[in-house]
């Protein structure tokens, strides 16, 4: 729960100083999908999950809940996904090998090279959803929750700027 740094203003010769607990031992972990088909509109599929530091409780995403989150996106998107995802060691276990493998029916899928965050149009989603939440000086781990939720649903609402996020990338949708 440490505040990112970010730009803002203030009065002239008067540097802006916010102040923050460091007490926190709290982390928000973020999963999404930035879905696209020639001819409809895009869409973004994301969960969230809050970590307090509870005993037994996970401290991120797994790969059954990336499973989950595949099994959601087809369901809500009625057919076949073509997936095309970075080398996050999650999405490279057995566990999920055995899923994509079990389900090559309706799931495909391409690995982008080792690192290419410019590949990714999901890294822009994810830097649309930080700029705004720069300067949020939250006191607990539920405010930061809700303003990333919020901003993801606005984000959501907007499919040209998921369009955006793939333009960045450079790469084209082909029907």
């Amino acid at each position: 729960m440490t505040p990112p740094r970010a730009r803002t203003w203030g009065r002239v010769g008067r540097t802006p100083v916010v102040r923050a607990r460091s007490r926190g031992t709290g982390r928000l972990s973020m999963v999404g999908m930035c879905c696209f088909k020639p001819g409809s509109r895009s869409r973004l599929i994301y969960g969230l999950r809050e970590y307090r530091g509870r005993k037994d409780e996970p401290k991120g995403f797994g790969w059954r809940d990336f499973c989950r989150l595949l099994t959601r996106a087809h369901i809500q998107l009625g057919g076949p996904i073509v997936l095309v995802w970075d080398n996050v060691r999650l999405h490279l276990t057995f566990g999920m090998r055995e899923f994509i493998d079990r389900n090559s029916d309706w799931l495909t899928v391409f690995q982008l090279p080792t690192y290419a965050p410019d590949l990714n149009p999901q890294e822009g989603i994810w830097s649309l959803v930080k700029r705004e939440i720069g300067n949020l000086a939250a006191a607990e781990l539920t405010q930061i929750s809700r303003a990333v939720k919020r901003r993801l649903k606005r984000i959501q609402y907007r499919p040209e700027l998921v369009d955006g996020c793939l333009a960045a990338t450079g790469l084209l949708l082909e029907g």
